[in-house]
């Protein structure tokens, strides 16, 4: 049974908003319900052990090790997100307290009785993982330690708060455990920036130095933790890992687990589509109903295991869908980096186009090209496939999943053909589906975006591909394109002079073309369909709430990696710290046109991509 620890609310006084940090409500489901690494099987044995017997090994037969963090000498608070705050239930004050600090650097394991050697104890998931499309064995929670998990009393919501950068773990294979300030920054920023555009995401909650810690990488280097949390941290390399085993027993575990307790229960899964809705809306595929309630689908050929295998592909679908729409790109999309959730999980060499090019990779380890922003839907369904197989005898089995025959023993000899091929099958149509709830979601934002109300059949072509075409071949700006589109009057475009000169906002300051160019002739010819199609669901007189609207779903602000680069310089090297909560003001709030910060760095900051720093790469080495 999980335990729950809370003293209560705190928030009756007239000054609080939310909880302390000691009264927030914790448990820990996931270790309570899931078997630890039966080397240290329980806290008190993890807590007594010499730390040097925690390192690396491989485990088996578990799903986590209990773990504590390493001590962080004098730690340094750098920044803590408001948002996070506010989502985990937090009261504001609770940032400047000491005890927040120390708890977060490692130093202090809130939940965990000294003398009784009773409470909720630190732990690391173990996972596996295709890594570049090969297998990669056994990875896990190399640096990341959770703490607890919390429910916000308000949303209902169950988040899981971990460490990244607090030290080694079984999984820590040869690496250290730490984290470098650099990526600490990039994770903390892009995290936040991704929640606050709508994508789902794994959060941050606080970044903290660790002045002692010098941390070897491509050279010596500052180290740092990042405090983080999620629904879940399970991700499609943790299945992976127990299909490549053969632990049958563990990964039925770890999938009624996750039915359960992530998705919230079986009958909150969805069924199959009917053939006819597979090209239904995002909104419509939301819904599921149980597996026999669909005509001419038999439990037999569509069981309980298959809805959560449908859950997962369209939940990261959407996700995927969302990255394409603003331009953002992982760079590193293992199976161990793609969540069951769908969230956008463990930010290495991640980054947003700049200049319109499908074939842009932002991690420069990856030499063909296979986390593209091109490839990015391709390679989640890769991933899926993966995710599919080590459910595929679950999913297989139909209705005899809970024969008490097959539960012990597996599929029987005979039976084998007939499970592939259903297994196969639903594979198959899963498939299907997932591209229908990627283009459904696609095409929902790309029309918000594009100020539309509605989605028509020739848009994709008309609208969305030929507007991509032309920021491709003439090189401009991915995201410039849709905030300035924002502003544009349809006045502006009722003459061809008008739709020429409009054309000018799609190029950097100071170098739109000569108005007789064929580039501003073939965006003015983009702009007079596009008025077309705002004027047949706007009408003629609603300019100002249409741009509005697009306002508030094509941000100003993006973290671009250029505008991190320079950031983490003059954190770590010039010692500023008031710029990295500048810089937040634009990234929880990216919509805005200015946040009373320095109109001149706003305006630079949310202004062209200096020359030569564009389309950065980076590598996976953090």
């Amino acid at each position: 049974m999980a335990t729950h620890l809370s003293n209560g609310a705190t928030n009756g006084g007239s000054s609080q908003t939310g909880y302390t940090l000691k009264d927030l409500p914790k448990s820990n489901v996931f270790t309570s319900n899931l078997p630890a690494d039966s080397a240290f099987p329980t806290p008190a044995d993890s807590h007594n052990a010499p730390r040097q017997d925690l390192g690396p090994r491989l485990v088996k037969d578990a799903l986590f090790s209990y773990v504590r963090p390493e001590i962080t000498h004098s730690p340094e608070l750098l920044a803590v997100s408001s948002r996070a705050l506010e989502d985990l239930g937090l009261d504001p004050s609770e940032a400047e307290t000491e005890e927040f600090k120390h708890v977060f650097a490692g130093n202090k394991i809130l939940t965990w009785d000294e003398d009784t050697k009773e409470g909720i104890y630190p732990w690391a998931q173990c996972y596996g993982g295709y890594q570049f499309g090969q297998w990669a064995g056994q990875l896990g929670d190399g640096r990341a330690i959770s703490l607890f998990e919390t429910t916000n009393p308000k949303t209902g919501v169950r988040y899981e708060v971990q460490l990244k950068g607090a030290g080694k773990t079984p999984y820590s294979r040869f690496a250290d455990g730490k984290a470098v300030l650099r990526s600490s920054i990039r994770e903390f920023v892009v995290s936040e920036y991704l929640n606050a555009i709508g994508i789902p995401s794994t959060r941050a909650l606080a970044l903290t130095l660790c002045p002692r810690s010098r941390v070897v990488r491509e050279r010596v280097e500052p180290g740092a933790i990042v405090t983080r949390f999620a629904q879940s941290w399970i991700r499609l390399g943790t299945f992976d890992l127990q299909r490549m085993r053969g632990n049958r027993k563990l990964l039925k575990q770890l999938a009624e687990y996750v039915a359960v307790n992530v998705y919230g229960g079986w009958d909150k899964l969805p069924s199959k589509l009917p053939p006819g809705e597979i090209k239904t809306t995002s909104s419509e595929i939301k819904t599921g109903v149980p597996a026999d309630e669909i005509q001419g689908e038999s439990p037999e050929a569509e069981n309980r295991f298959t809805r959560l295998y449908r859950a997962v592909c369209r939940n990261n679908a959407k996700t995927v869908a969302a990255w394409q729409a603003y331009g953002f790109m992982n760079g590193v999309l293992n199976t161990d980096n793609t969540s069951v959730l769908g969230l956008s999980v463990d930010f290495g060499p991640f980054a947003f186009l700049d200049t319109f090019d499908p074939t842009y990779t932002p991690n420069h380890d990856d030499h063909m090209s296979r986390y593209s922003y091109r490839n990015q839907p391709t390679i989640v369904w890769w991933n899926l496939v993966r995710f599919g197989e080590a459910l595929g005898e679950l999913m297989g089995a139909g209705a005899k999943v809970d024969d008490p025959e097959f539960i012990e023993k597996g599929v029987k000899e005979g039976d084998v053909d007939e499970l592939v091929a259903r297994a196969e099958g639903i594979i198959e149509r899963t498939g299907d589906e997932y591209k229908a709830v990627f283009l459904a979601e696609y095409k929902r934002l790309m029309t918000a975006r594009l100020g539309l109300k509605t989605t028509k059949e020739s848009d994709f072509n008309e609208v969305y591909s030929e507007l991509l075409d032309f920021l491709e071949k003439y090189e401009l700006d991915f995201h410039h394109a849709f905030r300035r589109l924002s502003g544009v009057r349809l006045a502006d475009l009722e003459t061809e002079q008008g739709r020429k000169d409009t054309a000018g906002i799609f190029f950097r300051n100071g170098e739109a073309p000569r108005q007789e160019d064929e580039k501003r002739e073939r965006i003015a010819k983009w702009l007079e369909k596009w008025s077309w199609r705002v004027m047949e669901d706007w009408g003629a007189d609603k300019d100002e709430e249409r741009m509005e609207e697009m306002r508030k779903v094509n941000p100003n602000f993006v973290p671009r990696s250029w505008i991190l680069d320079e950031l983490i310089d003059r954190v770590e090297k010039k010692g500023e710290r008031e710029i990295l909560k500048d810089i937040m003001k634009l990234n929880l709030n990216p919509y805005e046109e200015h946040w009373g910060w320095n109109e001149g760095e706003e305006d630079r900051l949310c202004g062209d991509v200096p020359k030569f720093k564009g389309m950065m790469q980076c590598s996976c080495s953090s």
